[in-house]
C-alpha cells in the first residue's frame, strides 16, 4: 500500500497559481483512479479533480476551466495546476488513490489579498 505526501501549497493573492504534487512512495501504475480533494472550513470534504490510468480527466464544476490534473507514472506523482485562483479555492487539498483507500496527509491552500 502506498503512502502519499502533497505539497506545493502556500499563500498566494486572488488570480494567482499554484501547483500542488502528491508523491506516493510506490508505483502508481496499477491504481486506476488518483483523486484531489479538498476541504474548507466547516465544509465537507469535496472533490476537485481525478484522472485515470488512461489519461481520463474530471472536474467539479467549481474548478473547471481553472485547475487541471495530469500524472507522471514514471515519477509516482501527481499533480493539479491552480490557475486564477479565488478566495473561495482555500481550503486544505488532500491527495486520494481510490483502491486501495489512501489519503495523504493534506496541503493548506490560502487564497487571501
Amino acid at each position: 500500500q502506498v503512502q502519499l505526501v502533497e505539497s506545493g501549497g502556500g499563500l498566494v493573492q486572488p488570480g494567482g497559481s499554484l501547483r500542488l504534487s502528491c508523491a506516493a512512495s510506490g508505483s502508481i501504475v496499477r491504481i486506476n483512479v488518483m483523486e484531489w480533494y479538498r476541504q474548507a472550513p466547516g465544509k465537507q470534504r469535496e472533490l476537485v479533480a481525478l484522472i485515470t490510468s488512461g489519461g481520463n480527466t474530471h472536474y467539479s464544476d467549481s474548478v473547471q476551466g481553472r485547475c487541471t490534473i495530469s500524472r507522471d507514472n514514471a515519477k509516482n506523482t501527481v499533480y493539479l495546476q491552480m490557475n486564477s485562483l479565488k478566495l473561495e479555492d482555500t481550503a486544505v487539498y488532500y491527495c486520494y488513490a481510490a483502491s486501495p483507500p489512501v489519503w495523504g496527509q493534506g496541503t493548506q491552500v490560502t487564497v487571501s489579498s
